[in-house]
C-alpha cells in the first residue's frame, strides 16, 4: 500500500485517509476536493496519489495544433503538473451534481456529472462528465483511469447524467 505523508497545520497527515478509500463514495468526494483551490493555492497532490493505483491514467479531449480535437492521456504526475501550471493563475472548484455507480466483483464503474467554477460559490464555468473506473484490492479502492469530456453548445448532458 501507498503510504505518503503531509503536514496540516504543523500535524503530520498519513496517507491514504481511511474515509477516502474504504468507499466509492469516499474515493470519488476526495477525488474532488483534492483538485479544488484558489488561484495559487497548492493542491493536494500526496493524498490525491495516494487514491491512484500508481499506474492510473488521466484522458480528455484537447485541441492540437491542427486544430482537431484529440484525446489525451496522461500518467497522473503529468495531470498534476498541467494543473499546478493552471492554478498559479485561475482559482478552481470543482463539485460533483449527479453519480451513476455501477459494481461488478471488485471493479466499479463511476459516472459523475460535474460543474466547474472559476470563483468559489461563483457562476457556473463549464459543466462535463467524469468516467472514473475503480478496483478494490487491499481492502480498499483504487482509482485506474479517470476519463473526463465537457459540455458543449452540440454535447450537451443527457438529462439521465444530470441532476436528480
Amino acid at each position: 500500500m501507498i503510504a505518503n505523508t503531509a503536514f496540516l497545520s504543523g500535524q503530520e497527515i498519513q496517507y491514504p485517509l481511511k474515509e477516502d478509500v474504504t468507499s466509492i463514495d469516499g474515493i470519488i468526494k476526495a477525488s474532488y476536493e483534492v483538485v479544488s483551490g484558489d488561484i495559487g493555492e497548492k493542491r493536494q497532490w500526496k493524498r490525491d496519489l495516494s487514491l491512484h493505483n500508481s499506474k492510473a491514467i488521466y484522458c480528455f479531449p484537447a485541441v492540437n495544433s491542427e486544430d482537431e480535437i484529440k484525446q489525451t492521456v496522461m500518467p497522473i504526475s503529468d495531470f498534476h503538473k498541467l494543473t499546478d501550471d493552471m492554478v498559479l493563475t485561475t482559482a478552481f472548484y470543482e463539485n460533483e451534481i449527479n453519480r451513476e455507480v455501477q459494481i461488478f466483483g471488485n471493479i466499479a464503474h463511476v459516472w459523475s456529472t460535474y460543474e466547474t467554477r472559476l470563483v468559489k460559490n461563483g457562476p457556473v464555468a463549464r459543466r462535463g462528465i467524469n468516467s472514473i473506473q475503480l478496483y478494490f484490492d487491499e481492502n480498499r479502492w483504487w482509482i485506474i483511469s479517470w476519463i473526463f469530456d465537457k459540455e458543449t453548445e452540440s454535447q450537451k448532458i443527457p438529462p439521465t447524467f444530470d441532476r436528480h
